[in-house]
C-alpha cells in the first residue's frame, strides 16, 4: 500500500510503477476528488476537503459582523460524505477498491457516523511515550498538534 499526505497524487505513481514491475499494491490518493485519474489501476479512493460549505459560513458571519477568530474542527455531513453543499470531507473510491472492500469500507464509515472514535486511549506516540491514557478521548488540538507519529506507524516523526 502507498499512501502519502503530499496533497497531489506522486504515490499513485509509485504504485503503479510497482504494480508495472508485477508486485501486488495499490494506492490511496489524496485530497483531490478525482486524483484516481493518475492511475486507475491502483487507486483505492481518494479522502479530500470540500472547504465550500465553511467558507460560507465564514463569509455569512463576516457580512453579518458575527465572525470570530475560533479553533475550528468540522465533522462531515454523515448522512453524505460527499455532499458538496454540506459536507466539509469526503471519500471518493476508487476503480481497484475491490466490492467487498467497498462493503467493508461503507460499514466503517457507518460506525464512525455513530460515534466511534479512534482517537481513545490508550494511545502511545512513536517512541513509546503515553500520549492518551486507557479511555482518555484526544481533543481536537491534541489530533491537530500531534507532536510525533503514532506506535507502529513508520516514518519520520520529526525532521533530524
Amino acid at each position: 500500500m502507498v499512501i502519502s499526505g503530499i496533497d497531489n497524487p506522486v504515490n499513485l505513481g509509485e504504485a503503479a510503477k510497482l504494480k508495472a514491475e508485477g508486485k501486488n499494491v495499490s494506492g490511496v490518493a489524496y485530497d483531490y476528488v478525482a486524483a484516481c485519474e493518475a492511475a486507475p489501476e491502483v487507486c483505492i479512493g481518494v479522502p479530500y476537503f470540500n472547504w465550500g460549505p465553511e467558507y460560507v459560513k465564514a463569509i455569512t458571519s463576516a457580512q453579518d459582523g458575527s465572525w470570530s477568530s475560533q479553533f475550528l474542527w468540522a465533522s462531515p455531513d454523515w448522512a453524505d460524505i460527499n455532499n458538496p453543499d454540506t459536507s466539509i470531507v469526503g471519500f471518493e473510491k476508487g476503480p481497484a477498491l475491490a466490492e467487498d472492500d467497498a462493503a467493508v469500507l461503507d460499514e466503517f464509515i457507518t460506525e464512525l457516523a455513530g460515534g466511534l472514535n479512534l482517537w481513545s486511549g490508550p494511545v502511545n506516540l512513536q517512541d513509546g511515550t503515553a500520549y492518551l491514557a486507557d479511555g482518555e478521548a484526544a481533543t481536537d488540538q491534541q489530533i491537530w498538534y500531534l507532536p510525533q507519529l503514532l506506535e507502529g506507524m513508520e516514518g519520520l516523526s520529526a525532521a533530524e
